[in-house]
């Protein structure tokens, strides 16, 4: 079923899919002259946080949790990329170290563009400079919505909005007649939602039994998108 019209899907998720899509031969020559492609495992760290910038990676299959680590070595995601995405630009462009650290939250096929092919490409490229600008403004707003509105909702709200967000990201990789199966650990949904794990067995089985979805270990299948969305109180 889709969201449209029930959930402003748009205000949850970044818009980098587009940046490296149909760029001119010449670009994409410059762009992947020394690209990398490399397997991971699920689970495996891309790079972490405070790691010199060497270069952007681009998805080509899999899905990649971007998440900061706080004092007590606790975790906050604060996104999850898919297939067709590109991460590790931002400190690219900022000229900084990586803000924050990236692993797959399973097994992932990823290219490494090295850093001075990006940096060629992108002040040659009037086509990938405006892309970049249009998915860091949308960012931006995005982390805005998200800051926002996580610091006024309550935990239930929090975990509709993000299981909400998550039927999206795996309903690219779902077959059309498929039913969506949102594949993800209970310790990475607490990292998005901001709670412990207990908060969220003890939601996800009162949404179970409410009809809202149906959960066998890792796999949770949304049934009731519509009862989701006006738990989450963000309906369009």
């Amino acid at each position: 079923m889709s969201l449209t019209g029930l959930f402003p899907i748009d205000k949850w998720n970044f818009k980098s899919q587009s940046i490296l899509h149909n760029l001119p031969q010449d670009e994409c020559e410059h762009l992947y002259a020394h690209m990398q492609e490399q397997r991971y495992s699920k689970g495996e760290v891309v790079f972490r946080e405070g790691a010199v910038a060497s270069g952007i990676f681009f998805i080509r299959k899999g899905k990649i949790k971007k998440y900061q680590v706080d004092q007590q070595g606790k975790e906050q995601i604060i996104y999850v990329a898919n297939a067709g995405e590109l991460i590790g630009y931002h400190a690219i462009l900022a000229e900084e170290r990586y803000p924050d650290s990236a692993a797959t939250l399973e097994e992932s096929t990823i290219a490494f563009i090295p850093k001075e092919d990006f940096i060629f490409t992108l002040e040659r490229s009037g086509t990938l400079s405006r892309r970049l600008l249009k998915a860091l403004s949308h960012e931006f707003a995005v982390l805005t919505n998200s800051i926002s509105v996580f610091a006024q909702r309550s935990v239930k709200e929090r975990l509709a909005i993000t299981l909400i967000v998550l039927r999206e990201r795996f309903k690219a990789e779902t077959a059309p007649g498929q039913e969506i199966m949102i594949n993800i650990s209970r310790s990475d949904l607490a990292n998005m939602v901001g709670t412990g794990n207990e908060n969220i067995v003890r939601f996800l089985t009162e949404f179970k039994s409410s009809g809202i979805l149906t959960s066998h270990k890792r796999m949770i299948c949304i049934k009731d998108i519509k009862q989701l969305v006006e738990m989450s109180g963000c309906g369009s």
